[in-house]
């Protein structure tokens, strides 16, 4: 493990879980990359000081205030109150907007196109603007995405972050329009996308969030909406360095078969791949504070002949900077070592192990899911039956529980299980948006090998 981190920003390390040992003329490599940033957020409250790393922060707030947000009257009020509650966490020297969402998107605060400076005066001109949200309209939510992109990037900052609302399905835009405003966000913004009650589409929230590197969840009473958005905007003031990426070289002959974030939850990013020079390409993990993050990396080498030893992979974390370069801030090495040991070749690592069975626990979940909604009630109990085991087997508890909302659990051991007749839309929309987070491992294995 090495670590090139500058004392003025967050410091990374990287550490590499693997089994490196491959049987005679293997080629697929599997290795747990866990990447830790401490020292960032901890400015506490401070302004932050000038340049790429640690500028002043920059946070767009969409609220939906489409015609729907009416029923009940009390889900715009508590919209209300959790924007209020989110604009009063802001830090100190934060720039900020407030955009409420309908068909069109509409400036609430500051207006004429420009971010305001959190300070006591804004913060208290903002919550009273809020207060004059009302429902109505309806929902085009790549317009509320690309206002938000304009006024993010209408002035330098270090860190650009979206968090947004919503309560239904995007009508009023075809699902192009959407995905052009997501391609038009992606590596300009990040952003926590939030569903309320239930009649949204959960496919579309998590999409935003996936797309554009943040958060998604449901939050299917609105009396929880200001909690989470506290959470949300806390978060958020605690990133430090945004556009983190993770670089992956391979020696020639070697290609990457995959890469995905595996914790806190899973999110394939091969196919965000971006060249980075001979050989390398860059991998968005978008903004960091003090935390900790698992990336599966695949890497398919050449075959050898037993004895040979290679550098599978090189795995490095690269931090923008203002020169329009980037600065690798820590590194591992991934290996391959050919052996005629069949015990040590066909041993699972722990780590490996362990996230194969939770990326197999979130694509299970989501099968079975879609197969109940088509009426395919075979495939379904086949599919969550799978899930319930996979939770079982890798303790996770919180995933259990929700699984047991949908289905009856005769014997989880053996994943049979029974489809509930009834099941509540908010307990199947709970488990399908966050069938993709994941749990650590509790113990962790021997210290890894690393490289400088």
């Amino acid at each position: 493990m090495a670590n090139f981190a500058k004392p003025d920003v967050p410091r990374f390390a990287v550490e590499v879980y693997q089994n490196e040992f491959l049987p005679e003329g293997g080629r697929e490599v599997n290795a747990i990359v866990t990447v830790t940033a401490t020292g960032g957020g901890t400015l506490g409250g401070l302004p932050a000081h000038d340049g790429a790393v640690g500028a002043a922060s920059a946070v767009a707030l969409m609220v939906d205030c489409s015609g729907s947000m009416d029923h009940p009257s009390s889900k715009m009020r508590h919209a209300r109150d959790a924007t209020r509650t989110a604009v009063a966490a802001l830090r100190d020297g934060t720039r900020f907007a407030v955009i409420a969402g309908t068909h069109v998107a509409r400036e609430v605060y500051p207006g004429g196109g420009r971010l305001a400076t959190a300070d006591d005066r804004t913060r208290e001109e903002a919550r009273e603007a809020v207060l004059r949200l009302r429902a109505g309209g309806g929902t085009a939510i790549g317009s509320w995405l690309r206002l938000a992109e304009q006024l993010l990037t209408s002035e330098p900052a270090g860190v650009r972050h979206g968090i947004l609302l919503t309560d239904g399905r995007n009508e009023h835009e075809t699902p192009e329009e959407l995905r052009a405003a997501l391609d038009l966000c992606a590596g300009r913004f990040t952003c926590d996308a939030r569903g309320v009650g239930t009649d949204w589409e959960v496919k579309e929230v998590t999409g935003i969030a996936t797309s554009l590197l943040g958060s998604a969840d449901i939050v299917a009473d609105p009396a929880g909406l200001a909690r989470d958005f506290r959470t949300m905007m806390e978060s958020a003031m605690g990133k430090e360095v945004a556009d983190v990426a993770l670089r992956l070289w391979t020696p020639q002959g070697a290609e990457v078969t995959f890469v995905k974030q595996v914790a806190p939850s899973v999110s394939d990013l091969t196919g965000r791949r971006s060249a980075a020079g001979p050989r390398s390409g860059d991998y968005p993990t978008g903004s960091w504070g003090d935390e900790s993050r698992d990336y599966h990396v695949c890497v398919r080498v050449p075959a050898a002949d037993v004895g040979r030893e290679m550098l599978a992979a090189r795995v490095s974390l690269v931090v923008p900077q203002p020169d329009g370069g980037a600065t690798p801030v820590a590194q591992g090495l991934v290996r391959a070592v050919w052996t005629d040991d069949t015990a040590v070749s066909t041993s699972l690592n722990p780590q490996v192990a362990h996230y194969t069975g939770q990326a197999e626990l979130a694509q299970a979940i989501q099968d079975g899911l879609a197969a109940r909604k088509a009426g395919d009630v075979d495939g379904a109990t086949a599919k969550l039956g799978r899930a319930v085991q996979l939770a079982g087997a890798s303790g996770h508890a919180d995933t259990a529980k929700l699984l047991a909302k949908v289905v009856d659990v005769i014997d989880e051991a053996n994943g049979t299980v029974r489809l509930k007749a009834r099941v509540e839309d908010a307990d199947e929309m709970t488990l399908d948006t966050r069938s993709t987070k994941t749990a650590r491992l509790h113990q962790r294995p021997p210290a890894p090998r690393s490289g400088t």
